[in-house]
């Protein structure tokens, strides 16, 4: 999986974890603040203690909150993220790669796949962590 996500195929074979966590790192932190951490699975990233992005691994239907979140027995990558309004409502009833998540009403999550688009996921993180962090700071970009 390049940086663009565009691997000149239809795959949607899942790359690396690691892979996927240093892309994400690159991203998350490049925002004001911005810090990384590991979550009771996975890895999160977050400003002034709110989680705006997470990703972790769905290996055996586990964890199975997740895997049930994303109807898949995995192996499999999802990123969860935060949204609103009307895009909120779009990814939440777009169907694969996205679904929604129960347990918080502006959440989204996204099935990684080698054919990602890294743009995307930028944009996504960067509105996601706009939503959470102090105005001064959302400001800021």
């Amino acid at each position: 999986m390049d940086d663009a996500g565009d691997t000149g195929t239809d795959d949607r074979s899942q790359p690396a974890f690691d892979e996927v966590v240093e892309l994400l790192h690159g991203r998350a932190l490049a925002l004001p603040e911005a810090y990384s951490e590991a979550a009771w699975v996975g890895v999160r990233w977050r400003v002034r203690g709110r989680t705006f992005a997470h990703v972790l691994d769905i290996i055996d239907s586990h964890p199975p909150s997740y895997s049930k979140a994303a109807s898949t027995a995995g192996p499999a990558i999802v990123l969860m993220f935060r949204s609103t309004g009307d895009e909120l409502e779009a990814l939440r009833h777009a169907g694969a790669p996205y679904f929604p998540t129960p347990w918080r009403r502006d959440e989204v999550g996204l099935l990684i796949a080698s054919d990602t688009d890294w743009t995307e996921i930028t944009e996504l993180v960067t509105e996601s962590y706009r939503l959470l962090a102090p105005p001064t700071l959302g400001a800021r970009l």
